[in-house]
């Protein structure tokens, strides 16, 4: 057994998987088991396959070419030749390797389909897969080659080409080493692959299902980020708390994510001496949109990622293959590979992502110019004028926001005919789920600029002090960041609070402030 495998363990059953399974293969390298009931269930389906390989009657996909040579009888002696030039020829795609993290989710998902039986092949073709992951074999995937339908054929495929001990793939550490080496210190054996499994393994939309599970995952922390440094700059710029009392959220306007997200900043703002001390003398009537209205833009978010889930709930219960093996044993076409419920709903997270990271840097220009910061320094500088303090980070921010706003454009919107027009609708919902990884790491970047602004502001109103909630948190950023001072190298301080939301400190940070509150 490999030493270096993780103690966490995902069975993969008839039953199916979560999304937290595909989490914890894909990013904490959890060590997949095969029930033996899937063993069972596979052995018995195949009995059928080779029942219909055997007739003389042509079966999609079993018997006969692929696409819009699916009219050729291919004879029996040419059909391990077939199954191998399928893999080969789909396997062109171009452009850097994808992140080990989107191919092990792929992978993973892909076992996920052939272990419910529906595809037909045979068990030493998901035992040989999850071998794989298991040895952190990864095979390397490019950038581009899928249009999100018929699965994400050219990567799927560079996985299967890896299957059959062809292709490139990468060690545990990364290393890109001969595929026959790897396999050889796995104790594995390439597959030669029979009737039907070449389709079995590469019809699937195992990509973009892949990478929406971690955005959501992502995004799930960085709601609550940006619920927190909404609340420092409201606290930073001596906003009112008052618009984020309960009474004017559930009852008023029942969206869900809105009223978690206005009990998150009511939450972190409670018993601070900032907030209180101009509570009973402020002559404003409202805060700008930007400060009152983030619950609604935060909570929006927050409503399409459970709109989202749902999508992607649906499609983890999905066996996606073409054509799909039925219960009763007959083999069917059918179109469940198109894309589109999934690639939708990462362009609409996109466009959420965009307009959070917006209001998020509308915040921080309001606490870096002097006639609307309420007596804060120009951009926080030490010495205005002979410092720049963070002027120069919002134009960061700014930037990071204007990429945001081009990747909110639906890729879905759009299809190009493939196939000699038999495959003449695409959704392309992997270039929906790349863009979108994009945005999700844009917005973490951004978010990191405004607790970092926000921060220096709260250091620059003492003695006047921040509330519990947003005080430990700024305690956390002093740890790994300087506080108010000459100018010195902004990235740096930037990168390192990035880090701080990268790697969870900062949310959990929030979660043991609030757990003890």
């Amino acid at each position: 057994m490999d030493t270096n495998l993780v103690n966490d363990v995902v069975t993969l059953g008839l039953s199916g998987s979560t999304a937290q399974d595909v989490l914890r293969v894909a990013r904490h390298n959890a060590r997949i088991e095969i029930s033996p009931e899937v063993l069972a269930e596979l052995s018995r389906v195949r009995s059928q396959i080779d029942a219909l390989a055997s007739s003389d009657t042509p079966v999609y996909g079993v018997s006969t070419g692929f696409g819009a040579l699916a009219t050729r009888h291919i004879p029996f002696a040419d059909r391990t030749k077939l199954q191998r030039s399928l893999i080969r020829s789909h396997a062109a795609g171009m452009g850097q390797p994808v992140e080990q993290e989107v191919v092990r989710a792929l992978m993973f998902l892909r076992a996920k389909t052939l272990a419910t039986g529906r595809t037909g092949v045979r068990p030493v073709v998901l035992e040989t897969m999850v071998g794989l992951l298991n040895h952190g074999i990864t095979p390397l995937v490019r950038e581009y080659g899928s249009l999100g339908c018929s699965g994400d054929l050219a990567p799927l495929s560079h996985c299967a080409l890896v299957l059959m001990g062809e292709g490139e793939a990468a060690d545990r550490e990364g290393r890109v080493r001969p595929v026959p080496e790897l396999f050889a210190e796995a104790g594995l054996t390439p597959v030669e692959l029979a009737e039907k499994e070449g389709l079995a393994l590469i019809n699937g939309t195992d990509g973009m299902l892949g990478m929406l599970l971690m955005a959501l995952a992502d995004l799930e922390d960085l709601a609550d980020t940006a619920d927190l440094s909404a609340a420092m700059s409201v606290e930073a710029q001596l906003g009112t708390d008052q618009v984020f009392r309960p009474e004017l959220h559930a009852p008023l306007r029942p969206h869900p994510g809105q009223e978690t997200s206005a009990a998150n900043m009511f939450a972190a703002l409670a018993s601070s001496p900032i907030v209180q001390s101009h509570r009973e003398n402020d002559g404003r009537v409202q805060d700008a949109y930007s400060l009152r209205c983030s619950p609604q833009v935060t909570g929006a978010l927050r409503d399409t990622m459970a709109h989202a889930r749902t999508v992607a709930s649906r499609e983890l219960a999905a066996a996606i293959d073409n054509p799909v093996v039925l219960p009763d044993g007959s083999v069917s076409s059918n179109g469940n590979f198109h894309g589109a419920p999934v690639a939708y709903v990462l362009d609409f997270l996109a466009i959420a992502v965009a307009d959070l990271s917006s209001i998020a840097e509308r915040r921080t220009d309001r606490m870096l110019d002097p006639v609307r910061s309420r007596g804060l320094p120009a951009f926080l500088a030490d010495d205005p004028g002979v410092d720049s303090g963070m002027m120069i980070a919002q134009y960061t921010q700014a930037a990071l926001v204007a990429e945001n706003k081009r990747l909110a454009v639906p890729a879905s919107a759009d299809s190009i005919p493939s196939s000699a027009m038999q495959e003449d609708h695409v959704s392309l919902g992997w270039h929906a789920a790349r863009k979108l990884r994009t945005a999700v790491d844009n917005l973490r970047r951004v978010l990191a600029i405004e607790l970092a602004v926000a921060g220096r502001a709260l250091d620059l109103r003492r003695p006047l002090m921040p509330g519990p909630v947003t005080s430990a948190v700024l305690e956390l950023l002093r740890s790994k960041v300087a506080g108010p001072g000459p100018d010195r190298f902004l990235s740096a301080d930037l990168e390192a609070v990035n880090q701080l939301l990268a790697s969870g400190e900062i949310n959990q940070v929030l979660r043991r402030v609030r757990s003890t509150a």
